[in-house]
């Protein structure tokens, strides 16, 4: 088992955090589909409390990834919403949720969802604070923070904060595309 080198260095799975919400009819639409406002709203606490965790500190979301809706959720299933840090940048860490579906008496479960959240931590003057360093251990985690960098230059590409000539990752990534 890996040890922690500095104390400004945390592990992915210390940020794990899972929260769970049963589909009731105030969370449903016309058609008794949990509605997709409330399911983004469980997404920004959960993924919230992930960020926390690793930062040690209040975070403000400050990006939401593109959410695709793979598949609707039913009145009086569980929602299930899986949360861990990716890659921590210097006041910001990426967060990527897993949602399912499960039918408690059919014993089913589906994904439905999955994103990235990106968060920043904060002092008590709204100020950024640094976060802490992420170490990834299993080979899932070693690839999510590898491609977090890309993810993260393609969010602040499509904010208007980085040209396309600075994005490092990304022309690494289109070189090997036009290669293949």
């Amino acid at each position: 088992m890996n040890t922690q080198k500095e104390t400004n260095q945390k592990f992915a799975r210390e940020s794990y955090t899972e929260m769970n919400e049963l589909v009731l009819p105030n969370d449903t639409n016309t058609f008794g589909n949990l509605m997709g406002g409330r399911l983004l709203y469980w997404m920004d606490i959960c993924s919230a409390m992930a960020a926390q965790k690793h930062c040690k500190n209040v975070v403000v979301t400050a990006s939401v990834d593109n959410v695709s809706f793979k598949r609707s959720i039913k009145l009086g299933e569980v929602v299930t919403i899986q949360a861990q840090v990716t890659r921590a940048f210097n006041t910001s860490v990426e967060v990527r949720m897993e949602i399912f579906a499960q039918n408690l008496p059919e014993g089913t479960k589906v994904k439905s969802n999955e994103a990235y959240y990106t968060f920043v931590a904060i002092d008590g003057n709204n100020k950024p604070v640094p976060v802490p360093q992420l170490i990834p251990e299993t080979d899932e985690e070693k690839k999510l923070f590898d491609e977090a960098l890309q993810r993260r230059e393609l969010r602040l590409i499509l904010a208007g904060k980085m040209e396309v000539k600075d994005a490092k990752s990304i022309k690494k990534l289109i070189s090997t595309v036009k290669t293949v």
